[in-house]
């Protein structure tokens, strides 16, 4: 396992972290429990969780996990939770209001059982709540104790800039992090949420890096999954829907190259694509969501695998987003470079 800090704080973590989305509902306490033993003696430390997962069975599991495990064992974990949407049926149970947001972390820690988390994550921008209001909240809670870091999720780069911008016009501790999705088949944040996150010093922990399973290359050109997978279960699932994914030759096209790149390695095509999204520019850690404790060691494997320049160039130009022309196509680009200051005038 390598260790980063994450973005300008001082905080150290594991370049893999554990996911607990599926704690509670489709990985059982005991297997959770497993995973949970196998991350941390592979020299895992950053774990990730939030109030929706599971309704708050994903929080309990950890608490319990947290409570039977030796007083060393808990320390090195670096905690992250998250608030925002609603995961009880009560009116008005969701949104980053400080109302909302502080019934949620209170909530959070008395079912992990802990005083504090380490970072406490917005789990998505709310456009009704004034963000002078979520960010009071959340300095508020790092000076109670409560949170060390907060952190935002799922923003985009003017949200991210606009939250760093009033921060610091407050006086408020800055997010020190923010949790992206990112992954070969999903590079549009290097448009403008990446470079927001590097000007501001912030870390990244990048969420489903596996493109909810198409990068293992269980997936093919056959026909729709069945069975016991993601997709399987439900082909239209989010972001990774079989006919949106299946049907852009670029998808194939990247699951051969890393295939490739594989075979060349004897390791396998998960290994390669979590390697692909570690050795990226910004990202401190690398969200791990397995099913199973055999998954998540496979998974973990990805830590000893240092890509060459030649396999990083080979990855990035097969799976570079597509754009249009302007303004981030090379007409876009040209354009930016003629508009720097000392540059030739165009005629």
């Amino acid at each position: 396992m390598h260790y980063r800090t994450l973005g300008r704080t001082g905080c150290v973590v594991s370049t893999l972290a554990l996911g607990t989305m599926t704690f509670g509902t489709e990985t059982a306490r005991d297997e959770a429990f497993a995973q949970l033993d196998t991350f941390v003696e592979a020299g895992g430390t950053l774990v990730d969780t939030a109030d929706v997962y599971g309704a708050g069975r994903a929080e309990a599991i950890l608490g319990e996990w947290f409570a039977r495990r030796p007083a060393d064992v808990v320390d090195r974990i670096v905690l992250v939770t998250k608030g925002r949407f609603p995961y009880t049926p009560v009116l008005g149970a969701e949104g980053a209001s400080r109302r909302h947001l502080r019934r949620a972390l209170d909530n959070s820690l008395r079912r992990l059982g802990r005083d504090h988390v380490d970072m406490y994550m917005v789990h998505s921008w709310d456009p009704l709540t004034p963000l002078e209001e979520t960010l009071g909240f959340l300095d508020d809670a790092v000076h109670s104790g409560k949170i060390s870091y907060p952190g935002v999720s799922n923003y985009l780069g003017w949200q991210v800039q606009k939250a760093c911008d009033l921060a610091d016009a407050r006086g408020w501790t800055p997010p020190a992090a923010l949790q992206p999705s990112y992954s070969l088949l999903v590079r549009e944040i290097e448009w403008e949420i990446v470079p927001s996150v590097q000007a501001n010093g912030m870390g990244m922990i990048v969420w489903s890096p596996l493109g909810g399973g198409w990068l293992t290359g269980k997936y093919t050109r056959a026909g729709r999954p069945t069975g016991a997978t993601r997709l399987g279960e439900d082909p239209h699932r989010g972001i990774e829907a079989y006919g949106k994914r299946a049907g852009r030759p670029q998808t194939w096209a990247i699951l051969e190259e890393l295939a490739r790149i594989a075979g060349d390695r004897s390791a396998s095509l998960a290994q390669i694509a979590l390697a692909w999204v570690a050795q990226r520019p910004a990202v401190s850690s690398v969200l791990l969501g397995a099913r199973t404790s055999a998954q998540l060691a496979d998974n973990l494997a990805a830590a000893s695998i240092h890509l060459s320049d030649d396999e990083m160039r080979l990855l990035d130009v097969v799976s570079a987003p597509e754009c249009g022309d302007y303004p981030y196509g090379p007409d876009g680009v040209e354009q930016r470079s003629r508009d720097l200051p000392g540059a030739e005038p165009s005629e």
